[in-house]
């Protein structure tokens, strides 16, 4: 814990050219430790706080929040009725999550201290990056609170920019890059990695590994400096004895059995079967009550000499308790077109993994408006990630609300595929796929990756290209000089692996990336290694896709909206929606369209059937089409005045055929030719500089004589 609290210290550092600042001593005093760090304009205030006693929970218990204010981006919620900020947003989930796997594998497994850190947005200069900023003034302040944290560690953000490397983009360089590229870690370790890309060749993906890591030292300096100067000591934990005793009767009595129950149970059987075996053995254990033996105590020296076996097992004889090979994919099956109704869906299973994906696509006008700190945006493209206690063969309460897992797991799903999403200009839909999670048993981000793709090819959704997503795990030894890549890992080699590195791609390259992992860092050496195997493996899998449906339908579903798009005039939008929106919602109340109108004059009409598009359109139409030169239009005879009539073409076209205009002969009185609501035919002969449009009626009758003239030379010739 840092001493002498109420002394401020500041610590500055170019860092690429940017000021970077830590000041400790000021704030939040009664936190174990707090760090304000800011880089330009941008602040973070980075607090950690630890429980006096231990917990009496079996895991470590870390929490890691990252809060955005609106008044960093001195924005006040656009909601009418909650001003307040309430629950975070997505990206506030997933940058906490981030956060927190950069730390976890930090901490020792015995440690049972409560430990929070908490990330606050304080001010925000849209370039500089509140994240990156926040994961480095966290590591420090973690490194000055007195817990048992082997840091510091050094976080960075790669953009890739006209095919060169840009370290931290700001908010408009990511709009314009190809990759981003979020990477924790020191010296050549990698801790945790958080990417989206677009189809960036796997080559590329290791340049940026590369590029990004050599800046781990300039923070990782700038953090010891701070972590020397306060010098704050480090809680002691206890490691606790192994009873050796147990742990002999255990492997002499039981080997065989646990061997048997590791290896024998083969194939497609969940990790949660083989723990109720082994809790089997604990029972047979506490039976003899006169060994004196807990069973917490025996459980978990089991868990450990199981944990020994199986990474063993791998590491030394290359053998998985899933009896398949090191590089083999579980079998893969599916289907789609499953749901009836539904625009699109497919059913993806790897093993007995499973993923029931659905596509439905509405109206641009039904697009998901996010609203945070750095002002509001729209996403046309969304993809939800459900996954049940049932998936996991558990009962229990059903969850309405998605955790922070499910938020992961569906934002990874959704940015594999947001880059092959067609543009709006291409396909003028809002696109929402949800990915039902009916079984798991490892890496159901990436079947509901997989499935996606085959839903929205299923629905029509013309995607640039199908992507596929695999997981590759790691064993290694204790000093990493032997280690093992294992491809497509189940529940039970994820529990006991080191690593688990999750790509998803096409055959043109890398869309995303997440890897988090059990030691303290994977060197760059293997996490290349693993993108080779991670390529070959992904390929595979969309083969096996592509063998269910290899393209997108050509057409819609009958049940999907089907959406014309028209351009009118920026002057018109006025017109078209009218007063408090009474005209747009006359047409939608009448013929049931959604219409979306756009700023620069674009205009979705979204109908289920052709009828209503075509009344919808004509509707349209007869507001905002403008008076054409050379054109002839129907109207109706609006009034009569002495030198000529008005015709109202539509509410948007009217004008004048002076009496000259009306007959080839003299007109004395043009009562005498027309009435009051008569239907007449007019050309449009010409438009004045105040808009004024002058109609002819004696020219729409030359025309069609000079048209009927030729027809009679073409049939004298026939």
């Amino acid at each position: 814990m840092v001493e002498n609290k109420k002394q401020k210290i500041v610590k500055t550092l170019d860092f690429d050219g940017r000021k970077l600042s830590f000041e400790v001593g000021e704030l939040a005093p009664r936190a174990n430790s707090a760090i304000l760090a800011s880089m330009g304009e941008t602040v973070v205030l980075a607090t950690v706080t630890v429980s006096k006693e231990d917990t009496d929970r079996d895991y470590f218990p870390l929490s890691v929040e990252y809060i955005e204010k609106f008044y960093a981006g001195g924005i006040i919620s656009g909601s009418r009725f909650v001003k307040r900020e309430r629950f975070p947003s997505e990206e506030a989930v997933l940058n906490a999550r981030m956060i927190d796997r950069s730390f976890r594998p930090l901490f020792p497994d015995n440690f049972r201290k409560e430990v929070q850190v908490v990330v606050t947005v304080l001010s925000y200069d849209e370039k500089n990056d509140p994240a990156i900023l926040g994961i480095n003034a966290a590591s420090a302040a973690l490194c000055i609170s007195g817990v048992p944290f082997d840091g510091p560690v050094a976080g960075v953000r790669v953009g890739l920019i006209d095919g060169e490397f840009v370290l931290n983009p700001g908010a408009d360089e990511l709009d314009t890059s190809d990759l981003n590229l979020v990477i924790s870690g020191y010296d050549d370790r990698i801790i945790m990695i958080d990417s989206d890309s677009r189809e960036v060749p796997d080559s590329k993906i290791e340049e940026a590994l590369d590029f990004g890591s050599k800046y781990f030292e300039t923070s990782m300096k700038f953090q010891k400096e701070l972590i020397d100067e306060l010098g704050p000591g480090v809680m002691e934990v206890a490691v606790p004895e192994i009873n050796t005793e147990l742990k002999n009767m255990i492997n002499e009595k039981y080997e065989q059995k646990i061997n048997s129950i590791i290896y024998d149970l083969r194939g497609n059987i969940p990790g949660e079967e083989r723990s109720v075996e082994f809790a089997k053995i604990v029972d047979e254990i506490m039976q003899d009550e006169e060994a004196g033996y807990s069973k917490a105590e025996v459980s978990e020296l089991l868990e450990k000499i199981v944990k020994t076996r199986v990474r063993k097992g791998i590491l030394e004889e290359q053998k998985r308790p899933s009896g398949r090979k090191l590089d083999e994919v579980r079998e893969i099956t599916g289907k789609v077109g499953l749901l009836p109704r539904t625009h699109g869906s497919a059913l993806f299973s790897r093993g007995i993994t499973q993923s029931l994906s659905i596509v439905t696509i509405g109206s641009t006008r039904l697009e998901q408006i996010v609203e945070s700190f750095e002002g509001e945006e729209t996403k046309r493209y969304m993809h939800h990630y459900n996954g049940q206690s049932f998936s996991l063969g558990e009962a229990g309460r059903y969850n309405y609300y998605p955790g922070r897992r499910e938020v992961g797991h569906g934002a990874l799903a959704e940015k594999a595929l947001r880059s092959v999403i067609p543009s709006e200009e291409e396909f003028p839909y809002t696109i929402r796929v949800v990915s039902e999670i009916l079984s798991q048993q490892g890496s159901s981000s990436m079947a509901a990756t997989c499935g996606s793709t085959m839903a929205l090819m299923d629905a029509g959704v013309p995607i640039k290209n199908p992507i596929a997503g695999i997981a590759i795990g790691l064993v290694t030894s204790e000093d990493l000089s032997r280690y093992v890549l294992v491809t497509d890992m189940q529940d039970f080699e994820d529990f006991y692996g080191d690593m688990d590195f999750k790509v998803t791609g096409s055959r043109e390259g890398v869309t995303a990336i997440q890897m988090d992992n059990k030691l303290k860092g994977v060197p760059i050496n293997i996490l290349k290694e693993a993108l080779a195997k991670a390529k070959a493996a992904r390929e595979f899998v969309l083969e096996a896709m592509l063998g269910i449906i290899n393209s997108p339908r050509k057409e819609l579903s009958q049940y999907a909206p089907k959406i014309t798009t028209i351009k009118i005039s920026v002057d018109k939008i006025g017109d078209l929606i009218g007063p408090g929106g009474k005209v747009i919602k006359e047409i939608t109340e009448k013929t049931g369209a959604e219409i979306d109108i756009r700023p620069d004059g674009q205009v979705h009409v979204a109908t289920v059937s052709t009828e209503a598009k075509e009344e919808a359109m004509n509707m349209i139409s007869a507001i905002v089409e403008e008076a054409e030169v050379g054109k002839i239009y129907k109207g109706k005879v609006a009034r009569i005045e002495s030198y000529g009539v008005f015709v109202d073409v539509s509410p948007a076209i009217s004008g004048l055929v002076h009496v000259s205009e009306m007959a080839d002969k003299f007109v004395s009185d043009p009562n005498s030719i027309v009435k009051i609501g008569q239907t007449v035919k007019v050309k449009v002969i010409g438009i004045d500089d105040q808009d004024r449009v002058n109609f002819s009626m004696k020219r729409v009758q030359d025309e069609r004589s000079e048209v009927e003239g030729e027809r009679s030379e073409e049939e004298k010739i026939k």
